[in-house]
């Protein structure tokens, strides 16, 4: 449910968004209104299949802050568009993440928002990049960091698949 087409329903009729100007901050408030954590891909080009039903929105422009995707500027009138189902938007989201909290290159996902039950997420800091520096997790509401006691090869290897830099 946190990847796939983008679709809506109204005025009870399922339709798709058209991937015209479709990127990242647009991918961003989907994922949000799902429960599925920040964006991490933007897809165009009906990536994940194309849509038969109505296009329901083309052309938008999300600051990636809405509430809801037909809150963005550009979107016109439902229905009004110049796409076809070769057209459709896509998303890949990260999966049910604390609220609040930036999102980058890292992932996690189970349990609820906030309540550090699942995997918990995790993040590098001041390393240059988001796959490099010192590992710190998110856990009940808060940032901390990992104690290097036995740390070996084996916990980077898996903390860098966390972080989805290989």
């Amino acid at each position: 449910r946190c990847a796939g087409r983008v679709e809506i329903s109204y005025q009870g009729s399922w339709g798709s968004v058209c991937d015209d100007g479709w990127d990242l901050p647009d991918a961003s408030v989907v994922c949000r209104q799902l429960g599925c954590g920040g964006a991490l891909r933007a897809l165009g080009s009906a990536a994940f299949g194309a849509g038969s039903g109505p296009i329901w929105l083309d052309g938008l422009n999300c600051s990636g802050g809405e509430a809801a995707l037909w809150d963005c500027p550009g979107a016109g009138p439902w229905g009004q568009h110049d796409c076809g189902h070769k057209e459709d938007a896509g998303v890949v989201c990260s999966g049910l993440c604390p609220p609040g909290v930036g999102w980058g290159r890292r992932r996690c996902a189970g349990g609820s928002p906030g309540t550090g039950v699942g995997r918990a997420e995790i993040r590098a800091v001041g390393g240059g990049s988001s796959c490099s520096g010192r590992v710190e997790v998110w856990l009940q509401g808060s940032w901390g960091t990992v104690c290097d006691d036995s740390w070996d090869r084996q916990d980077a290897a898996v903390a860098c698949r966390q972080l989805g830099c290989g």
